[in-house]
């Protein structure tokens, strides 16, 4: 009996185990945004955010963060706007080469009616310690909303570290 239950289990988990789920790239490539003028609008949008921030222009990333931000960090937890400003600030200041660039394929983009969209992909942040590159790559949600004085950035979700 205990034999039994032994290969059954086996059996079971080799099954579990050979099931196909879609790699990340093939789940990339079957996505097709809702519409590409937004998705070109949000890809736009996370350019001009990033080259401020690899470029350390805090003044051009204060406007695009909207003044009640919400940050949700999965290991630093919860910031507002301006603990976030002050953060960036202090990492600026480290000079460490700090650099982030977005994972080819990774963004999607999907409207919310009547506020703006949703931005979900992976990005990479590289710096220089002991000579060397350290990289991590993480995921995140941006949520913009279309304003009279342009797009902004209300909501962060930075996870997987």
């Amino acid at each position: 009996m205990r034999t039994a239950v032994v290969y059954i289990t086996l059996a079971w988990i080799t099954t579990a185990c050979s099931i196909s789920r879609p790699s990340s790239s093939e789940a990339a490539k079957s996505y097709t945004p809702a519409s590409k003028e937004l998705y070109n609008t949000i890809a736009h949008m996370d350019s001009v955010l990033f080259d401020a921030f690899n470029n350390r222009d805090l003044e051009k990333q204060k406007l695009l963060f909207a003044a009640d931000l919400e940050f949700y960090h999965d290991e630093g937890g919860l910031t507002n706007y301006n603990q976030v400003i002050e953060n960036t600030s202090r990492l600026f200041s480290q000079n460490n080469g700090l650099r982030r660039t977005l994972v080819p394929g990774s963004l999607q983009v999907y409207p919310i009616k009547d506020y703006g969209a949703i931005e979900i992909g992976t990005h990479r942040f590289c710096h220089q310690e002991n000579g060397k590159d350290d990289c991590g790559t993480f995921k995140f949600v941006h949520i913009w909303q279309k304003r009279a004085d342009g797009w902004k950035i209300t909501r962060v979700i930075s996870y997987d570290h």
